[in-house]
């Protein structure tokens, strides 16, 4: 890996990138020029690496610097973008308005990013502060406010004579994932008419025109009761280069046309999506990955040469003869970046101290133990449950016991108390199901053996059985009705077939809310203290009983 940037490196990339006032107007004919995209997304707090030294902005800039400077050194040009949602992660980023993030991307040299729906989850107040700190551009083409654009619609950047346009775009359906008191005199109209409108304005100004969005990459189109995403917007609307997206947090590689590669294997190929003449790309989430686009421009025609996604520390378990594991990485281990350390340590720091601060109290301990909350139902999985149906919204929540990590005390509790509890970082997901789907799904849960990780913790629902076999529910008290509609909430890891429970992430009605469990459940207590353990007294959960 390249170090990073020398003096004379960083004064040639500042020279060769975007507006300079010395690059030609105009690409010239029969030249080549090389230019580099480099994209990430759905960053969401991850600004520190986890615990096992996975991602964090440190490594990522390492990569970043030495990518600029191979470009550069070769006589090409780069634009790193983002395609939204900064926000909501972890408590370290959400304690501090994710000002360390932000901070970081100045740092990295971030060119544009489109806005997401998480840049949402605070008040008006704190997403001013946050644009205010930026340096680059937040831009969306099709949120309004009376009447008129909220943000910058697009940035226009001189590549060395080739005028790239780069266009904002973010998913109608914020107005549904937020908070309505955060958006009030906004609307979020269609990104994909927005971009129909705009498109020819942006083909006469610039050669290359790129939209970095915040939409979603779907398979073959099918985005279910979710907005239209980069797939349908690329069908429906000709003159795009590019779309820089993200928003549904998956590598946008593709295994054969309209075929997604899933899982994708940190380290192995990526072959991007290609819509009506259009390549899409999106690196996942967290920075776990920078995306590399190389193009090359001549006389008009921009054409992909290479893409890759760098996977920034990642590892996985390795299994040894004895039967003990470790972690190894994917690929060659990637140095932190010191400038970026010392920028980023003190809010780290003080986010840990903030950690030990007081969130809520309790008349006795929520229990959470591994041998108690995986075979019985307990008043910390009834605790959890509320507070996930209450922030998503739901009808009912379904919890794997082996997300539950330990008790929560009583007396004081503290954000660590809570992080312990729930350690792994997921987040929210929801599912419209209808009530036949209900049942069915409950089957499933009612199946989980006890001692697994599997083993359900319910809430909002209580199942009835007979002889070992699910035959109805009740949810909010009345039976469950097969031509109504409800919403469950679950984890990430659940939706994704985590302790054996179906895989519904590609389902019709999923939605990633992206917050994440831990500060659900902190908000919460924090909400409804002192709690009383007795109104979380779980029962059994199931009634061995007839129905009427």
């Amino acid at each position: 890996m390249r170090h990073p940037y020398t003096l004379l490196t960083l004064g040639l990339a500042l020279a060769m990138s975007g507006c300079s006032s010395l690059a030609p107007s105009v690409p010239d004919k029969d030249k080549t020029y090389a230019i580099t995209i480099l994209h990430t997304n759905d960053h969401h707090g991850r600004f520190w690496q986890n615990r096992d030294g996975e991602y964090g902005m440190a490594a990522r800039k390492t990569v970043i610097d030495g990518i600029r400077a191979d470009v550069a050194a070769a006589g090409g040009y780069s634009l790193l973008l983002d395609g939204g949602d900064v926000n909501t992660g972890v408590p370290e980023s959400d304690l501090q308005d994710a000002v360390p993030d932000f901070k970081g991307m100045n740092l990295l040299g971030y060119d544009a990013m489109a806005v997401g729906n998480h840049e949402f989850d605070k008040s008006p107040a704190v997403l001013a502060m946050q644009r205010k700190l930026a340096t680059f551009p937040m831009l969306s083409a099709n949120i309004y406010r009376n009447g008129e654009r909220l943000f910058d619609a697009y940035k226009l950047f001189n590549l060395g004579g080739v005028r790239v346009a780069v266009m904002g775009l973010t998913t109608e359906d914020t107005h549904k994932l937020g908070n309505p008191e955060n958006m009030r005199n906004m609307d979020f109209r269609s990104p994909i008419q927005e971009a129909a409108k705009l498109i020819p304005e942006l083909r006469s100004k610039a050669d290359v025109v790129i939209a970095a969005t915040h939409m979603g990459h779907y398979e073959n189109g099918q985005h279910g009761i979710q907005a239209p995403g980069d797939v349908e917007m690329a069908r429906a609307v000709s003159g795009l280069d590019l779309v820089v997206g993200g928003h549904t947090q998956n590598p946008a590689c593709m295994r054969a046309e309209n075929v997604m590669d899933m899982p994708y294997l940190p380290g192995t190929a990526c072959q991007p999506d290609r819509q009506n003449g259009t390549w899409i790309v999106q690196a996942h989430e967290w920075g776990k990955y920078v995306g590399r686009a190389d193009f090359q421009y001549r006389n008009g025609s921009f054409t992909l040469a290479k893409y890759a996604l760098i996977p920034i520390n990642l590892k996985r378990n390795v299994k040894a003869a004895d039967g003990s594991s470790s972690l190894a990485h994917f690929t060659a281990p990637i140095a932190e970046n010191p400038e970026m350390l010392a920028l980023l340590k003190p809010y780290q720091i003080y986010g840990q101290e903030k950690l030990l601060v007081k969130v809520g109290t309790a008349d006795a301990a929520f229990e959470g133990g591994r041998t108690y909350v995986r075979k019985r139902p307990t008043n910390l999985g009834r605790l959890i449950g509320q507070a996930m149906m209450e922030k998503a919204q739901a009808d009912f929540a379904v919890v794997n016991s082996g997300g539950v990590r330990d008790s929560l005390p009583a007396g004081t509790i503290t954000y660590k108390d809570i992080l312990q509890v729930q350690p792994f970082g997921n987040t929210l997901c929801t599912l419209a199901l209808s009530g036949r789907e209900v049942l069915d799904y409950l089957t499933v849960a009612y199946k989980m053996n006890p001692g697994a990780g599997g083993f359900a913790q319910l809430s909002g629902v209580e199942l009835i059985t007979a002889s070992g076999a699910l035959l109805q529910a009740r949810i909010g008290g009345s039976f469950v009705d097969a031509a109504k509609r409800y919403t469950m909430v679950i984890n990430s890891f659940m939706a994704a077939g985590g302790d054996g429970y179906p895989v519904v992430t590609a389902y019709p009605g999923f939605v990633n809310t992206g917050f994440v469990d831990a500060e659900v459940l902190r908000g919460y207590i924090a909400l409804n203290s002192p709690l009383r353990v007795a109104d979380y007294a779980p029962g059994n959960g199931i009634t061995a009983s007839p129905v009427h």
